[in-house]
């Protein structure tokens, strides 16, 4: 057996283990459907007159979709969010409970260790960022074969790079409490300062925008790379974009290369 071989079949122990696991943890399932319903019920049905103007015969954004379509793909990402950055929980079980000292021993590289887990991080994130895809006809948009791979990519892309960087705060974070807190204090502020429940209006300057919203509110939203992975999927999935389309994809790949080799250079230390 060569070792590319030896290294393939490691890798795909590993990322199978985490599939089995998140399978048989149906509280995980019952929140990835859960959570995005409740979001698009509540808040996407709730709120779309008021962001259309159409309540009181005044268009603050002028945008041409409903607001329940302009918040379908953020909630796509806060789904990614949760999952990708949560899973990181279980490199803290493995490592309290010795599961990881076993597996550090074994003849795989640490990089491949890692890769194993992110790749099956990645996967259930992005399976979860699948079930709410699935409710696109419910939110009246309309995809084709090609927009679905293009957001599946995307998707995966993004979970890769934001499992990473829940397994960079696992290093950091030793208790599974501590982490549940921290880790909520970060996604929450990332989610709702990059234009995912709002729109920056495009085609305002920076004076008038600051105008429009708080400067320090403007400065937040354009500096949150989670801004323009959102404005990457509303390209894909609504053909609205309110930054250069090239950006999102360049700076979810950036994060994603970024992410895993501070993730890399962590896990060598443990």
């Amino acid at each position: 057996m060569t070792n590319f071989s030896i290294l393939r079949r490691g890798i795909y122990a590993i990322w199978l283990r985490e599939i089995m696991r998140s399978f048989r943890d149906r509280g995980q399932l019952i929140g990835g459907v859960s959570r995005p319903i409740i979001w698009l019920l509540i808040l996407g049905i709730g709120l779309n007159p008021y962001f259309r103007g159409e309540a009181y015969g005044e268009v603050r954004f002028v945008i041409p979709f409903t607001y329940l379509q302009f918040l379908f793909p953020a909630v796509i990402v806060l789904n990614i969010m949760y999952t990708s950055i949560l899973f990181a929980v279980s490199m803290i079980w493995d490592r309290e409970f010795g599961f990881l000292r076993e597996v550090l021993v074994s003849p795989l590289p640490r990089w491949a260790i890692l890769l194993g887990k992110i790749l099956g991080g990645s996967t259930v994130a992005t399976m979860h960022g699948f079930l709410v895809l699935i409710l696109a006809r419910f939110a009246d948009v309309t995809l084709g074969w090609d927009q679905a791979a293009i957001a599946l990519g995307l998707m995966f892309l993004l979970s890769f790079g934001l499992t990473s960087f829940g397994v960079i705060l696992a290093a950091r974070v030793r208790s599974f409490e501590g982490f549940g807190v921290f880790s909520n204090t970060i996604i929450l502020p990332l989610y709702f300062c990059s234009s995912s429940v709002f729109p920056l209006d495009p085609s305002l300057t920076r004076t008038q925008m600051a105008a429009t919203y708080p400067e320090w509110l403007v400065l937040l939203v354009q500096i949150n790379p989670i801004t323009y992975a959102v404005d990457a999927l509303r390209g894909v999935l609504i053909n609205y974009n309110q930054f250069d389309p090239l950006l999102g994809p360049g700076i979810i790949a950036a994060g994603a290369v970024l992410f895993f080799t501070i993730a890399l250079v962590d896990f060598k230390r443990q």
